[in-house]
């Protein structure tokens, strides 16, 4: 059994030399957690029986959405400046076209971002040769030393996100994880977001599209398990 380094202090699981809350660094300073406030306990208290309660469906979807909400809070988000730099750092150049669906933001939000990294120095942009309707991206020296830092943070917040597991049950979580992935989405491809089929859709025509299912969060980019390319 490996030492516990999370800081109990409240749902943050912030390491325990560094806790971020009140609460966190009382217990860092003292060794003592200090009382909740009654309202917090209260939420907590019915929340548990909450949890007491439900079946093991129900419970397996509310760890989901908890893991879910705690990965939200992890990461940056789908646009923000290190992932732009991580994504640019997989290649020598790439398409700000390319690059905008990858994001899977609007192209203007695209280009906003875009222009903060290129006056910050990190990234150079240059009309395509071949499209001149588009504009070719790639890393400058600056930029890429910022992009592996970003990376390796990334690889060791992955390192600490499944340090409570063996090496075994790691393996074990990622064939169950697949499956589900699996059967979810040959399940419900085919329905839109508020679960009703494409196909009976007559209001979006008869030639769709299939969802995208490469971020089940939201912030992927067709690697499972691994948050925030």
């Amino acid at each position: 059994m490996t030492e516990n380094t999370i800081c109990p202090g409240c749902g943050r699981h912030c390491d325990l030399s560094e806790p971020h809350c009140g609460r966190g660094k009382e217990y860092h300073r003292t060794g003592k957690m200090p009382e909740q406030r009654q309202g917090k306990k209260q939420y907590h208290e019915m929340r548990m029986a909450h949890y007491q309660a439900a079946d093991m469906n129900d419970k397996l979807i509310i760890n989901l959405r908890e893991l879910g909400h705690m990965m939200r809070m992890l990461y940056e988000g789908k646009a923000s400046q290190k992932r732009i730099l991580i994504i640019l750092n997989e290649s020598e150049t790439i398409t700000q076209r390319d690059l905008t669906e990858r994001l899977g933001i609007q192209p203007g939000s695209a280009s906003e971002i875009l222009s903060k990294l290129e006056s910050a120095g990190w990234i150079r942009r240059t009309q395509n040769e071949t499209d001149r309707r588009t504009t070719d991206i790639c890393l400058t020296d600056s930029g890429r030393e910022l992009a592996t830092e970003a990376l390796a943070q990334r690889r060791k917040r992955h390192g600490e996100m499944f340090s409570c597991l063996s090496g075994e049950e790691k393996q074990e979580l990622l064939s169950l994880l697949e499956t589900v992935c699996a059967d979810w989405r040959s399940r419900y491809s085919e329905q839109d977001h508020h679960g009703h089929h494409k196909d009976n859709d007559h209001h979006r025509g008869c030639d769709h599209e299939s969802h995208d299912h490469r971020g089940g969060h939201g912030h992927h980019d067709g690697t499972h398990g691994h948050g925030g390319n």
